[in-house]
C-alpha cells in the first residue's frame, strides 16, 4: 500500500535525521526503534510505554525520578511516533506487542515492571496477558480501553479516504490543539507542544495515527483488563480526577475488573498526572515499586 503524502510531513527518518535525536536506536523486525535507558545497571528494571501520539518525552519527570531512585528504566517511542520508524503495516495490538517483546529481548531485559500511560495501558495489559512471565508489577496511568465519548464527526476519520482528507486539511492544528485537553494545569501546554512538533515533520506520522484508530487501539474493551483481575499480580492505578481525555468515571470499572488493584485518584490533574504533578505521583510510583 503506497504511503499517502500529508501536508507538513517533509522529512524522512534515516541515519542522518536520526542523529538529531537524543537517546539510542536499535533495529528490530519492523524498523529502527528510538529508546533511552537510564539508572544503575543493577537496578530493578522498569519499562515505560507512552500513549497514542506523544512520544517518550511524556515520561520525562517519571524517568528522572525512577532512575534517581535506583531503578533501571527503559522508555521508547512506539512505531510511528517520535524518532521510531513508521513501517507500512497495520498499527494494532500485534505490532505493539511484538515491538515491546523484541525490544526487551534486544536489550536483554528478561523481566521488568511495566508502566502504561493512556493507550500504553492497553499495550501493557495486552502484553502481560500474552507474556505474564516477562512482567513483575503493573502500573496503569489514566489508561485507555474505555468509551472516550468521541463525537460522530470525530469518528468520520475512521472512514478510508475521508480520514486522510481531514488530516491533510486540519491534522496539524487539530493534534496540537488537542494537547491542551490533556492538561488541567494549562501552564505546561506550550512547552509540551514544542516538544511534540518535531515528530510531525517525519513522513508516516499521520498514517500511523489513523491506522491506530482504525485498528481499535482506543476502543471500549474492559475485557482486556479482566484476566489480570483473575491473577495475584500486583497492580497500581493512578488517575487524574480532571481527566477530559479518558474520563475519570471509568476508574470504577477498572477497579471492579481488577479487585487487587491499588488505586490513587489525583486531585487537580488531568490525563497526564505524572507530568502535571510529579511531586505527588512520583512518590506513589517509587513506594509501590519498592514494595513499601
Amino acid at each position: 500500500m503506497p504511503s499517502i503524502p500529508f501536508r507538513g510531513e517533509t522529512k524522512t527518518l534515516n541515519n542522518e535525521t536520526r542523529q538529531e535525536a537524543p537517546g539510542e536506536f536499535v533495529q528490530l523486525s519492523q524498523g529502527y526503534v528510538h529508546y533511552e535507558q537510564g539508572g544503575p545497571e543493577a537496578g530493578e528494571k522498569v519499562v515505560l510505554v507512552h500513549g497514542l501520539s506523544v512520544p517518550y518525552y511524556i515520561w520525562d519527570p517519571t524517568f528522572e525520578a525512577l532512575t534517581g531512585a535506583g531503578f533501571r528504566v527503559l522508555r521508547y517511542d512506539l512505531y510511528g511516533r517520535g524518532y521510531s520508524d513508521r513501517p507500512q503495516v497495520q498499527y494494532d495490538t500485534r505490532l505493539f506487542d511484538g515491538q515491546l517483546m523484541e525490544l526487551m529481548n534486544a536489550l536483554e531485559i528478561d523481566k521488568a515492571h511495566l508502566m502504561g500511560l493512556s493507550m500504553g495501558g492497553v499495550i501493557a495489559a495486552n502484553f502481560v496477558n500474552r507474556h505474564p512471565e516477562r512482567i513483575n508489577k503493573l502500573v496503569f496511568i489514566d489508561p485507555a480501553g474505555f468509551d472516550l465519548g468521541l463525537s460522530w464527526q470525530f469518528n468520520l476519520i475512521l472512514l478510508p479516504g475521508f480520514g486522510e482528507l481531514i488530516f491533510n486539511l486540519a491534522g496539524d492544528e487539530t493534534l496540537l490543539n488537542s494537547m491542551a485537553d490533556d492538561f488541567y494545569l494549562k501552564y505546561y501546554v506550550d512547552e509540551f507542544i514544542e516538544c511534540y512538533k518535531p515528530q510531525m515533520k517525519f513522513k508516516g506520522f499521520k498514517r500511523a495515527l489513523l491506522s491506530t484508530w482504525r485498528n481499535g487501539m482506543l476502543k471500549d474493551d474492559i475485557g482486556l483488563y479482566e484476566p489480570i483481575g483473575k491473577t495475584e499480580r500486583e497492580v497500581l492505578l493512578v488517575w487524574g480526577k480532571e481527566d477530559q481525555t479518558v474520563p475519570f468515571k471509568h476508574s470504577s470499572r477498572l477497579v471492579a475488573a481488577i479487585p487487587q488493584i491499588q488505586f490513587h485518584a489525583i486531585d487537580e490533574a488531568g490525563h497526564i498526572p505524572h507530568y502535571e504533578l510529579p511531586e505527588v505521583v512520583n512518590p506513589i510510583l517509587i513506594n509501590y515499586l519498592r514494595g513499601n
